[in-house]
């Protein structure tokens, strides 16, 4: 299975289907990875056959636009309707995630999403876990999507 792809895919549905945006998505990244610019990040646990989790990381302007495009309003600061939007879109990528693993075999259970705040912050605790992130433009602005997974074989 193309892990990137499949990243790109469901992400691109979440948001044509969900925020009518259409996103550019750059070259998956594979492996370790550098900082990331972020001012939120949602991410939730991947459990059963593929463990791990996937996050989404965006600077506060992605992360405000995005929000604002979700519930139809303006946005003025990273309040509890970003860390809601943001994590909503993290559980939407991962379902399509999860259907795209499914139809290569492997059955996914998704954890409830958790938001952090910040601007410097580095997760740890899978040790040889693969590592997939891909970049998309929206707005001319940045934002990442990232899958850290260990497959159960």
């Amino acid at each position: 299975m193309d892990v990137g792809k499949a990243i790109i895919e469901g992400t691109r549905e979440v948001f044509s289907t969900m925020l009518m945006v259409e996103l550019e998505a750059g070259d998956p990244i594979e492996g370790k990875g550098g900082d990331v610019e972020s001012n939120i990040t949602s991410m939730l646990g991947l459990g059963k056959d593929i463990r791990g989790m996937l996050a989404v990381h965006c600077p506060g302007s992605v992360a405000k636009a995005i929000t604002g495009t979700f519930l139809g309003m303006e946005v003025e600061e990273i309040d509890e309707d970003v860390k809601d939007a943001i994590g909503e879109i993290a559980n939407m990528v991962a379902g399509n995630l999860k259907i795209s693993f499914a139809e290569n075999g492997k059955d996914i259970e998704l954890a409830i999403p958790s938001s952090i705040i910040g601007t410097s912050f580095r997760t740890g605790g899978m040790f040889g876990a693969k590592r997939v992130a891909v970049p998309f433009t929206m707005n001319n602005e940045t934002f990442l999507v990232e899958l850290k997974y260990m497959d159960s074989e």
